[in-house]
């Protein structure tokens, strides 16, 4: 018994399913490519209901596609700093009165009216408490969702909405990553896991 051969389009694509693409975009007029583009008018990103209509709507994308890289900077930044802040806490309830005479702790100003001045003595790692952990998982998973959201705007493969997401990344780092750098071998830069996704 013969069996009919689906037939295809010119791509290669089952006809059936080429229609079934064709109708569910024309149904909201999306313009979507997994292609690079150029689209403006009637492209669409994440939903439907994000469809720009007018070029007014592309540049009001463009510019929040720039602040929310910016925001994944910022949180980068901010995962450092409280970091930062957690270690300063822990040194400063460490601090130990020195005697400058003989280096020996002392509580105060030794009897004899040598000076006592205060040191940070060296610590060992220190091991955040639950509450503090909550912080920085929560930080952390802020961090992750926003770049999360940028990997899915990327992978429209729209050339306006990447350029932007360079743009806010430059402006970002410029912005947020300005910070003193130490004398070790490592900078900022070499202690993030991975750049592209937070």
């Amino acid at each position: 018994m013969d069996h009919e051969m689906p037939t295809t389009t010119s791509g290669g694509m089952p006809a059936s399913t080429s229609a079934a693409m064709s109708h569910s975009m024309g149904d909201s007029g999306c313009k979507i490519s997994m292609l690079w583009n150029w689209y403006t008018i009637d492209s669409c990103f994440i939903s439907s209901t994000w469809q720009i209509r007018s070029a007014g709507m592309m540049a009001g994308s463009c510019i929040g596609v720039i602040l929310l890289v910016m925001l994944l900077e910022l949180l980068r930044r901010g995962v450092k700093e409280y970091d930062r802040f957690l270690l300063r806490k822990h040194a400063a309830s460490h601090v130990t009165l020195v005697n400058s005479d003989n280096g020996t702790p002392k509580a105060g100003s030794d009897n004899n009216g040598g000076a006592a001045h205060s040191v940070c003595l060296p610590q060992t790692e220190y091991r955040p408490a639950i509450v503090e952990q909550a912080v920085r998982a929560l930080l952390h998973t802020c961090q992750f969702a926003v770049a999360y959201f940028v990997m899915l705007l990327a992978m429209y493969y729209n050339g306006y909405i990447i350029i932007c997401i360079f743009i806010g990344a430059y402006l970002g780092s410029f912005v947020f990553q300005w910070e003193t750098l130490g004398l070790g071998p490592h900078t900022s830069a070499a202690n993030e896991g991975t750049v592209c996704c937070g």
